[in-house]
């Protein structure tokens, strides 16, 4: 009962923060009572304090008791404004606010009635007690009602945002294992296979005995790079069935085929490539930063990649091999002009071989760690490759790249939700419609109101001097005026002494000056066994 009176949870902050409210609100409600004379400060300012701390945990029995005490005393005006809020926002079914609001206007107005029954018209209180309780309470509910609403809608928005991020990124990730597969399993089947018989005729010739010693060490080379061309295809296939392995470090000689597939193995790619009578120049610019291990990766099979495209199809053409490091990338370029013609070097030869799908496969490489690559030929006929790396080597993909952006751009509270929730402000607003044009309505009927029991209690010179004492009781109401205690209740027992037995109706005399402003002409009949036995004019504090 205690964690459903006070919902938590309760941080010392807030702990202090609702303890200095209860005394402020209490002492409000008794500094009222106490300026109203109405000898409730202490019980009124005991009242609010309880109600105030309960308002959270009983929204709508508070509101109720808060009604009956507000239609009794003016001191807990204040808390009903706060506590129409509370409950505007914490009821969350919206035919049992109605009822609770409508049972809470009900208690304010019998209050309000019990209370002023002798002093004024029950139709007056009534339509002073709509009007207060729509301003004090129905109000302060409907914008507490659109906050607690507009908070719920948003909450609803970034769970489904949320919840679309988490499947879109599911979705590509699938994908993405899915072309990986793919991509492994071609490789597997096509360039295993074609590097596995290498090897094998690479062995069977390095036993040859009709080779000499030059031959068979070149077979030798050409078996090692076989066996090294392997061991590289199974961990690129190992990384594509699992995107989370890493690569190890491939140890080898430094200068030699096998040397490690990073930055630091480019130097051993280039002078592989001298080697072999190429042409390479490699240069090297800026401060060096440390790379991921994706990053490294690929900088290197980008090299590799571009070297051998070179090789294949410029022969002879000088290579320039560049590393820069950018303040916010590492940039690899590898540029040749045109090929040399050689006479009768490539007779018969034909075109090189090309499958197509190296250029394709860096540009994948390079996006699966944030960055490009650019291919084409210079205006001198010759080729550039150059790709843009970032060091931190995050992934990004073009599904995924600003997923954000468009999972929140343009919504609001406005915004449909699940395809019929719409905003809380059209509810609302409509609300606050109804409300006032409710108040405008009461506002205009309370004053014809005024105006109507003015006359009603006012009676002219004229019609006073008129009306003589013996007259007969009924005659004379026909000519007075309906009268109405609301403007006279304070001139009851002022003036001379009311003849014994009769009884005395009392209204205001028009026609009369020569008064202070807080003085007011009194005309008083007295009637007695039906007739008018006293008539009295004279002047009486307001």
């Amino acid at each position: 009962m205690v964690r459903t009176a006070l919902p938590g949870p309760w941080p010392p902050r807030r702990v202090v923060g609702e303890a200095l409210l209860t005394l402020l609100m209490a002492g409000f409600a008794a500094l009222l009572e106490a300026v109203a004379d109405s000898g409730l400060t202490l019980p009124v300012g005991l009242a609010v304090a309880v109600l105030w701390v309960l308002r959270r945990g009983f929204p709508a029995p508070v509101l109720m008791l808060t009604a009956v005490v507000t239609g009794w005393s003016v001191g807990s005006v204040l808390l009903l404004v706060c506590v129409g809020w509370t409950a505007g926002a914490r009821i969350r079914r919206v035919w049992a606010l109605v009822g609770a609001f409508t049972a809470s206007w009900l208690l304010f107005m019998v209050s309000g009635v019990l209370k002023d029954m002798g002093s004024a018209s029950p139709k007056l209180i009534i339509g002073l007690s709509l009007a207060g309780f729509l301003v004090l309470a129905v109000l302060p509910a409907l914008y507490g009602r659109y906050r607690a609403q507009r908070r719920a809608l948003l909450d609803a928005l970034r769970e489904r945002n949320d919840q679309l991020l988490r499947e879109r990124v599911m979705v590509v990730h699938q994908a993405r294992l899915r072309e990986r597969h793919r991509i492994a399993q071609d490789m597997h089947d096509s360039l295993g296979h074609q590097l596995a018989l290498i090897s094998v005729h690479s062995g069977a010739l390095e036993v040859d005995r009709t080779l000499n010693d030059r031959q068979r060490e070149a077979v030798g080379v050409l078996r090692q790079a076989a066996v090294a061309a392997m061991r590289e295809l199974r961990e690129v296939v190992g990384v594509l069935h699992d995107e989370s392995t890493a690569l190890p470090p491939v140890a080898g000689p430094s200068g030699g085929a096998a040397a490690r597939g990073g930055v630091d193995g480019i130097a051993g790619l280039v002078e592989s490539s001298l080697a072999a009578g190429a042409r390479v120049a490699f240069s090297a610019e800026g401060e060096r930063r440390p790379l991921a291990a994706a990053v490294d990766h690929a900088a290197y099979r980008i090299v590799q990649e571009a070297l051998t495209n070179a090789h294949k199809h410029a022969p002879g053409a000088p290579i320039a091999v560049a590393l820069r490091y950018e303040p916010d990338a590492l940039v690899v370029e590898v540029t040749n002009p045109r090929a040399p013609e050689l006479v009768g070097a490539r007779s018969g030869a034909g075109q090189a071989v090309s499958g197509g799908q190296g250029l394709a496969g860096l540009r994948e490489r390079a996006r699966l760690v944030g960055g490009m690559v650019h291919a084409g030929p210079t205006p001198e006929l010759g080729f550039r490759l150059a790709a843009v790396l970032p060091y931190e080597g995050e992934e990004q993909d073009g599904a995924v790249a600003g997923l954000d952006d468009w999972a929140l751009d343009g919504l609001s509270p406005a915004d449909e939700v699940d395809g019929g929730r719409r905003s809380p402000a059209i509810g609302c607003g409509v609300g606050v419609g109804v409300v006032a044009l409710t108040v405008l309505g009461l506002l205009v009927w309370g004053v014809v109101a005024f105006v109507q029991g003015t006359n009603d209690a006012t009676v002219s010179k004229s019609v006073f001097d008129r009306i003589t004492v013996g007259t007969a009781e009924s005659e004379v109401l026909r000519t007075l005026p309906r009268g109405s205690d609301f403007f006279t209740e304070d001139y009851k027992g002022t003036g001379p002494e009311v003849p014994a037995g009769a009884h005395c109706r009392w209204f205001v005399l028009d026609g009369e000056g020569g008064v202070a402003w807080n003085e007011q002409h009194v005309a008083r009949f007295c009637f007695k066994d039906g007739a008018l036995v006293d008539k009295q004019e004279y002047v009486s504090k307001n």
